[in-house]
């Protein structure tokens, strides 16, 4: 161990009984030396490299602890903040059921007093962007999570390209629909500005590549199911020529009940967002046709270690920003 290391046995026990004279780099090697080798005492290393790195407290604002997936982002992110290789980091994990400017900038502002470093999924505002710069100036970093947030300050991001996943599912009907006609596109909210991409991606690619389909206005769903019912149901009775529905936003349960009730073409295509139990049931059962989602496990350890970094970085440093990969699902792969 001590030889894979390049330091003597001495050093190896110091660092295993997390004595104060071993330097951080020389913990940090013999703890690779310790993974690389499969050494039997590595949990005792790792508790004392870990201890070591430092402890940070971190916040995080998240949509309706009712809802599925901030449920299970809620679960993932607990997970990867116990599971931190930066050190011990203590969540602070808030979900919000106001979700109106005012509560989101109060909240963040009173986490941000208490934290080390925040985050949040946000709708673009400028209650939002004033609360962000006071967090900022407070010295405390802000990361937005799913939807890009903007201020003055310099704000991190963790999240897809949307762009991308836009043209994703744009190349889905246009491969999928057999006739093209109209599609329906819902939006949790305007000011998400990771919807807005999806949009401005899903447009740029039928512009390009099939004109053919005529895109309907999107529709804004306020995160509700009940409201994403009664939008899917108009849609389907004014537009007989419907032959699909892009589910961008929020309120994906009310429309799949909607696209079940109806009777619909026979190559209507239905996109959604995010991979959950109602979901994966909706690919399963044909009315979903294609999902995209975010990896969720990464998804949480990213957001854990930018906001980590961010905090050893400070906050006059430029923003960190962190792009994924986003997974993509069929009812021949849940």
């Amino acid at each position: 161990m001590a030889a894979a290391a390049g330091v003597s046995v001495a050093t190896v026990n110091r660092v295993i009984s997390e004595a104060d004279s071993v330097r951080q780099a020389t913990r940090e090697r013999v703890l690779q030396a310790a993974e690389e080798i499969g050494f039997y005492g590595i949990r005792t290393i790792e508790n004392s490299v870990k201890s070591s790195r430092g402890s940070y407290r971190i916040g995080v604002l998240l949509h309706q602890g009712n809802r599925t997936f901030y449920r299970n982002l809620g679960d993932a992110l607990r997970r990867a903040a116990e599971q931190s290789p930066d050190g011990k980091v203590d969540l602070k994990l808030e979900f919000l059921d106001d979700l109106s400017p005012e509560t989101i900038a109060t909240r963040l502002i009173a986490l941000g007093t208490n934290c080390d470093s925040v985050a949040l999924v946000a709708a673009e505002h400028p209650m939002i962007s004033d609360a962000i710069d006071s967090v900022l100036a407070s010295g405390t970093p802000v990361t937005g999570l799913i939807a890009p947030l903007s201020a003055r300050g310099n704000v991190c991001f963790v999240g897809l390209d949307n762009w991308k996943v836009g043209r994703t599912a744009a190349w889905a009907f246009d491969r999928m629909v057999r006739e093209p006609g109209k599609i329906g596109i819902l939006v949790g909210n305007h000011r998400y500005r990771n919807q807005e991409l999806n949009e401005s991606g899903f447009r740029s690619y039928m512009r390009e590549h099939n004109s053919a389909f005529t895109l309907l206005e999107p529709r804004a769903t306020y995160e509700s199911s009940n409201v994403a019912r009664e939008i899917t149901e108009e849609m389907l009775a004014e537009h007989p020529d419907l032959c699909g529905l892009f589910i961008s936003g929020g309120g994906i349960t009310g429309a799949l009940a909607a696209l079940r009730a109806h009777q619909r073409r026979n190559d209507f295509v239905a996109v959604g967002y995010e991979l959950f139990d109602a979901t994966r049931a909706a690919l399963i059962d044909g009315t979903l046709n294609f999902v995209i989602s975010h990896p969720m496990e990464t998804f949480a350890r990213e957001a854990v270690a930018t906001m980590v970094r961010a905090k050893k970085a400070g906050t006059e440093v430029g923003a960190l920003n962190v792009t994924l990969g986003f997974e993509i699902y069929t009812p021949e792969n849940v």
